[in-house]
């Protein structure tokens, strides 16, 4: 479960299994992000709610594309109990077509406007690889975090506008771009090669002064559906990074491959997914499904609980 990163803390720290755990833990006790002038306690995970403002979306495309129904959406999703409200303007699915940042802006102005107006208290992450789209939301629309489905490879100003807003930043990784990501990706060893990348980006985000770094490895942006499960089945291994780690399994084509079915029907391989990566560290569920995701948070982080003290 956590073995990769404790054996990492006994090689080179030296310290007994039992005190390995409790630093693991008091580390994430601690673990927190500053967003919106506040601190958010990452301890227990939080759920991050999609909204798509956009015609194309692979699974909620259309449906929230006037003020009025995404308000509503909103209010329905921090009812369920999301802790951060994901607006984005562009399709990242695979093939989608490219939009421009004019238009980007426009939906995005329109729809973070409206949930700003509404929810003031709400955290808003704005969903972007453009520098200038992120630098206009945070600026002049509030949002209080990024959210980058390239880690700055796609608009190599990525960091730099990151570390001016002073704001966190989620680095995403994909393979390629939305239009050619699921061409026969190919990787020496996935989840060596994803920490590989990130060590690389969390050094350039750090020289442009990005204080709160959130990694995401990119389930379905650039990875085959084998990819996508030794990930999952590895995503311990990704605290070795020791910063916090957010996962969007949601209703994703990994999941209906598995189970049958297109995206209405992955709610529950979903779930199952969600429980496993908080189980494995993940401290953000990246969801269109609120509720369930906070359910498995519960069951997940009593079955946490129960396995430390039964260790100790």
């Amino acid at each position: 479960m956590r073995d990769s990163y404790l054996l990492f803390v006994r090689k080179y720290v030296g310290l007994p299994f039992k005190i390995a755990i409790f630093l693991m833990e008091l580390s994430d006790a601690r673990r927190c992000i500053c967003a919106g002038g506040r601190l958010i306690d990452l301890s227990v995970p939080v759920v991050m709610g999609i909204l798509n403002y956009t015609p194309d979306s692979f699974y909620d495309g259309g449906l929230y594309n006037d003020p009025s129904a995404l308000t509503k959406r909103v209010a329905a999703m921090i009812s369920d109990g999301a802790g951060i409200i994901d607006v984005g303007g562009v399709s990242t699915r695979p093939g989608a077509p490219g939009v421009t940042a004019e238009e980007e802006i426009r939906r995005l102005s329109e729809a973070i406007g409206a949930i700003r107006k509404e929810f003031p208290e709400i955290l808003v992450s704005v969903d972007t690889w453009r520098s200038e789209t992120a630098e206009i939301m945070v600026r002049d629309f509030g949002a209080d975090m990024i959210n980058d489905v390239s880690a700055g490879i796609m608009d190599r100003k990525m960091p730099e506008t990151a570390g001016k807003l002073k704001v966190p930043y989620v680095a995403m990784h994909m393979q390629g771009t939305p239009q050619t990501m699921q061409k026969n990706p190919v990787y020496d060893d996935v989840v060596n090669d994803l920490i590989k990348f990130f060590a690389e980006r969390i050094r350039i985000l750090r020289q442009e002064g990005v204080g709160d770094i959130i990694i995401d490895p990119g389930f379905g942006f650039g990875k085959t559906l084998d990819h996508n499960y030794e990930i999952a089945a590895r995503l311990s291994d990704f605290l070795i990074l020791d910063l916090p780690v957010m996962v969007g399994f949601s209703r994703k084509s990994m999941v209906s491959r598995v189970v049958g079915g297109g995206p209405g029907e992955a709610l529950a391989g979903t779930v199952a997914l969600n429980t496993f990566a908080v189980m494995n560290g993940a401290s953000i569920l990246r969801v269109h499904d609120v509720k369930e995701a906070k359910n498995a948070i519960a069951v997940a982080m009593c079955l946490k609980n129960s396995y430390n003290r039964s260790d100790l």
